[in-house]
């Protein structure tokens, strides 16, 4: 995934994971406080203790006079509150115990009547004493428990947003084939209204693009028949007189018409990313270029001396071929001339240069050459033959280059991958 998506995604989802445990946190601050006041605090716990206390008292002054019934009640107390009960004397003398022994505190109630104390009580219920990891163990679960709630609902939340993010960015670089995939739970709702808007968004840029590039290819495809026509036209001039001046202007233009439009044609075949890749031999490509261009097959060097491996790249025919004719065209027209032209490898890539016997370049020049409609004067072609070789290049992974000669002139490249072994 890309990283800007996954810092987006990770961040939205942190944020969201955050917020949601700071929110069980203060609602739970909010609940106890809530409780504390609607309960009155420990006021209200230590007079509910004082009424217990009361009834108690109240209940054992009753049935303290009758010793069956006293010890009834508290044997009783001991067994339904699992607590050690003692009774003792008005001067705090034991005499009887119902319960286990305890070693804990113990709670001494005393028993009055008429506000004399006629004996006392003391209970010891240190089985259901607590302490603070007994107390903190429930709640440090469920805290737990919530806040890994939190971040499942978190990551449900923040998935169609990176989702959203993903398709895009990837509109933004090009690709209006990409489309908003939400999952099963986000079918209903703001996301899939949104979603559903950027796909239909995507779809009529993708089908008004599409009609262009088509027209485009239709067009260029159309242009090629006349321009054919011309050059018959032109040649059978020659034969009846014409004068070979004018014929030659003609014959000049209809060949840069031509070649302006095999760069649309391949500039559309490149939008369209329709690439027919297959094992090239890079030396036989080079050939074939000089042998159109019409120069001397003389200044084609090939890799290093004793290299006897083919020099073989995974790429479109017609596409190369393109790249390489604009190449040579560009050393003729504007490089005075070529010097050579070498295939070697670099690498785990197979390179062709054309070195050129111009003036080479000034700074900052070797990389401007690749930029749609750069010209170095106002005469000559449109500027889009060296910008189209380097999509060419870097549509089949590779690169094209520029640089200065030692010794003057330029020389201008396309690197391609090497072609796998068969």
């Amino acid at each position: 995934m890309n990283p800007l998506l996954c810092f987006i995604r990770a961040r939205l989802h942190r944020r969201m994971f955050v917020w949601f445990g700071a929110t069980i946190f203060f609602t739970g601050i909010a609940v106890a406080f809530v409780m504390g006041a609607a309960g009155g605090g420990a006021t209200g716990w230590k007079r509910e203790a004082m009424r217990a206390h009361n009834l108690a008292g109240d209940v054992f002054a009753s049935a303290w006079d009758s010793p069956q019934q006293r010890d009834a009640l508290a044997r009783t107390v001991s067994q339904d509150l699992d607590a050690t009960v003692v009774l003792e004397s008005a001067s705090g003398a034991a005499f009887a115990s119902y319960g286990l022994p305890c070693t804990g505190k113990s709670m001494t109630l005393p028993i009055t009547r008429d506000e004399q104390t006629i004996g006392r009580v003391s209970l010891c219920a240190e089985r259901y004493r607590t302490s603070p990891f007994q107390i903190a163990l429930p709640l440090f679960v469920t805290g737990v428990i919530l806040w890994a709630a939190s971040g499942k609902i978190a990551h449900r939340l923040a998935q169609p947003m990176a989702e959203l993010a993903r398709v895009a960015q990837e509109l933004g670089s090009g690709n209006f084939s990409a489309r908003v995939k939400l999952g099963r739970h986000h079918h209903h709702g703001e996301a899939s209204a949104l979603a559903l808007t950027i796909n239909n968004m995507a779809a009529r840029i993708e089908r008004h693009l599409t009609e262009q590039r088509e027209l485009l290819a239709a067009v260029s495809h159309e242009l090629r028949t006349p321009l054919a026509r011309i050059r018959l036209i032109t040649e059978l001039a020659r034969d009846k007189g014409v004068p070979g001046a004018t014929l030659d202007d003609l014959d000049r233009e209809v060949v840069e018409m031509d070649a302006l439009v095999g760069d649309l044609l391949a500039s559309s075949r490149l939008d369209f990313a329709v690439l027919s890749r297959r094992p090239i031999d890079a030396v036989e490509a080079a050939a074939r270029a000089l042998e159109r261009a019409g120069v001397d097959a003389g200044v084609l060097s090939t890799g290093a001396e004793g290299d006897t491996e083919p020099l073989r790249v995974e790429a479109d025919a017609t596409l190369l071929a393109r790249a390489l004719a604009n190449l040579v065209d560009n050393a003729r027209k504007h490089g005075g001339g070529i010097e050579s032209v070498r295939v070697h490898r670099d690498g785990d890539e197979v390179a062709i240069e054309v070195e050129d016997r111009g003036i080479g370049f000034v700074d900052g020049e070797e990389v401007r050459i690749f930029e749609p409609f750069y010209r170095r004067s106002e005469q000559g072609s449109l500027g889009l033959g060296l910008s189209l070789v380097k999509r060419i290049a870097e549509a089949h992974g590779g690169r094209a280059y520029a640089e200065n000669r030692e010794g003057g002139g330029a020389r201008v490249a396309i690197a391609l991958p090497i072609a796998a072994p068969a």
